[in-house]
C-alpha cells in the first residue's frame, strides 16, 4: 500500500514494459530494484546525501582521468538530465504529442558552470530538482504514468522516464563510488 507521501496510482507501482522505452534506456531501468519509483527515487535522494556528505571541493574538482568529467561535473549531468527527463515527463503527462529533441550531455557539460561553482551548491541543487521531480511524480493522475510521447525519436511513457531518471542516477552513483570516492 502507498504511503503518504507518494501517489496512490497503480500504475505508479508497475514497472514499465519493453516498448515503453527506446532499448538503450533498457539499462538504466533494469538498475532500479522493486516497483515502487516514488520511494525509489526519494530513496536515492538519502543516499546522494550520505555519499556527499564532509566532502569538500577538492573532491568536487577530482578527476579519475584526465579525459574524464570532474565529480562536479557528474552531479551537475545528473541534475541537468533529470530536469530534461522530467520535462519531459510533464510533457507526456500532460497529452502533449509534440516530439521532444534529444541532448547533447557533452555539450551540456562542457557548457555548465559546474567548475566554478562550491560542490555544496551543487548538491543543494541536486535536493531542489529531486524534490521538483518527486513534487511531479506524486501529483500524476493513473492515466499520465501510462501515456506515450515521443523524445529523442523515441517512444517513450512517463513511468519509463521516472525509471530512467532513478536508473540515470544509479549508473552514476556507481561510477562516483568506484572512481572518485573510493
Amino acid at each position: 500500500m502507498p504511503s503518504s507521501t507518494t501517489s496512490s496510482t497503480a500504475a505508479a507501482y508497475l514497472r514499465p514494459q519493453p516498448g515503453e522505452y527506446a532499448p538503450y534506456t533498457g539499462a538504466y531501468i533494469s538498475l532500479v530494484v522493486g516497483n515502487d519509483i516514488l520511494a525509489a527515487l526519494d530513496e536515492q535522494r538519502r543516499q546522494m546525501l550520505l555519499l556527499f556528505s564532509g566532502r569538500t571541493d577538492a573532491d568536487g574538482d577530482l578527476r579519475y582521468a584526465p579525459d574524464k568529467w570532474t565529480l562536479k561535473e557528474v552531479l551537475g549531468h545528473i541534475n541537468d538530465t533529470e530536469r530534461v527527463l522530467s520535462y519531459r515527463a510533464l510533457r507526456i503527462s500532460r497529452a502533449d504529442a509534440t516530439p521532444m529533441e534529444g541532448f547533447e550531455q557533452d555539450d551540456h557539460v562542457r557548457n555548465g558552470p559546474w567548475g566554478r561553482r562550491p560542490l555544496t551548491d551543487l548538491i543543494e541543487d541536486y535536493i531542489a530538482v529531486r524534490r521538483a521531480t518527486l513534487s511531479l511524480f506524486r501529483n500524476l493522475d493513473e492515466p499520465a504514468w501510462t501515456r506515450r510521447g515521443v523524445a529523442n525519436k523515441n517512444e517513450v511513457t512517463v513511468r519509463a522516464l521516472a525509471y530512467t531518471i532513478a536508473g540515470h542516477e544509479l549508473h552514476h552513483r556507481k561510477i562516483l563510488e568506484e572512481k572518485y570516492l573510493r
